[in-house]
């Protein structure tokens, strides 16, 4: 593989190069470009899933009752390696690569047109059902923009053992003084805190991960306490409520390389809450692509809704039925708020500052947006 470069966000100065050495990217490519579940998924659930009510949510906050889960098994690792094949290729680095103030590499948009195999795995009927049972809710990918969003931490073979023997330093040292002070990978995290534009995420580790100390996600809970869940190993992953619990991904020692793909997904149906924000990608994206998927999926929630209201009108008209207005105007005004957030979301881009994301995403227990006082599910 070659030397890709990484191109810093403003304000951080200098460029890290990435040489993909890696063991796992090394010897002939494998020809396996169709994804076939029989041969690429080894699904073994978690050991426990936590739920929202767990985490001191309100029992209605989100979509699902489903908060984060443990670490799963979902990939083998011919996958992996092919996964790793197609996001290390010059195409991909040359044409989807983007940095932020919340994270400084990260590749986007690439799939459908450079990684058929990434794009196929996270299509596949089996992969969605997995996820889903997961998440408590259907769900489906958020549109194909989001397949996937791949975070990129590298570092050189001195840099690594520089940080595990500062690290070692310091346990020693609060050890002999029995002190501890603020924990060392909270001081510099490879995502800072966040909460996701879209209602639940997939991140998938991609790296060897044997010898990683730390890489955990912390999560803030509705109480403000924070909780770590630890992070998943090379093919196994993490489902994440992630538009509703503020989370960080914590810095990891002990490896050259992070990657993890995380993979997007809203509800299958159209009568649940879609609190989509764009906040976090749009300075992160093509916006002419990323508007024409948020606008095509969500106009398509709207027409199915406006289609079984109408179905719902005709048949109490044919039974005999008054047309009850009030529950009408309910619904029109549900589609109104619907419309007026998806227009709040698209920014023209003279707007959009590259690379810059503030903090509007983060949202509180007041600031959910479609069905703000409860999650209602009639629309």
């Amino acid at each position: 593989m070659a030397t890709l470069a990484v191109l810093p966000p403003s304000g951080i100065s200098g460029a890290v190069s990435f040489d993909s050495t890696s063991d796992l990217d090394q010897g002939p490519i494998p020809d396996e470009h169709v994804f076939d579940p029989r041969q690429h998924i080894d699904f073994i659930p978690p050991s426990k899933v936590h739920t929202m009510l767990e985490l001191s949510f309100p029992e209605n906050a989100g979509v699902s009752p489903i908060a984060v889960s443990e670490p799963f098994h979902l990939f083998t690792p011919a996958a992996i390696r092919q996964m790793r094949a197609e996001i290390l290729s010059n195409k991909v680095w040359d044409n989807c690569q983007y940095s932020s103030n919340l994270a400084q590499c990260q590749l986007r948009g690439f799939a459908a047109q450079y990684a058929p195999f990434v794009y196929d795995a996270w299509k596949n009927p089996e992969t969605l059902a997995i996820i889903s049972k997961l998440a408590g809710v259907e769900l489906v990918t958020a549109m194909d923009f989001e397949i996937a969003h791949v975070n990129i931490s590298m570092k050189s073979e001195k840099q690594k053992v520089e940080e595990l023997e500062a690290y070692m330093d310091r346990k020693l040292t609060e050890a002999d003084e029995g002190i501890a002070g603020c924990p060392w990978e909270d001081d510099k995290p490879i995502v800072d805190w966040h909460t996701d534009s879209y209602p639940f995420v997939c991140v998938t580790m991609l790296s060897d991960c044997t010898n990683m100390v730390g890489g955990e996600t912390a999560l803030k809970t509705g109480a403000g306490d924070i909780l770590k869940v630890r992070g998943p190993q090379m093919g196994c992953a993490v489902v994440l409520q992630g538009r509703y619990i503020e989370h960080q991904a914590l810095r990891a020692l002990g490896q050259t390389e992070r990657i993890t793909m995380v993979t997007s997904f809203r509800p299958r149906s159209s009568n649940l809450p879609d609190d989509t924000v764009l906040t976090t990608v749009r300075p992160i994206s093509d916006l002419s692509e990323l508007y024409f998927q948020y606008s095509e999926y969500r106009l398509e929630i709207l027409e199915e809704r406006i289609r079984e209201k109408l179905k719902t009108l005709r048949d109490n008209k044919r039974n005999g039925r008054t047309m009850n207005v009030r529950h009408f105007k309910h619904f029109l005004k549900r589609q109104e708020e619907f419309l007026a957030h998806m227009n709040q979301e698209m920014l023209e881009d003279r707007h959009v500052i590259k690379g810059e994301i503030d903090d509007s995403h983060r949202l509180n227990k007041e600031n959910s947006r479609e069905g703000k006082s409860k999650r209602r599910r009639d629309v």
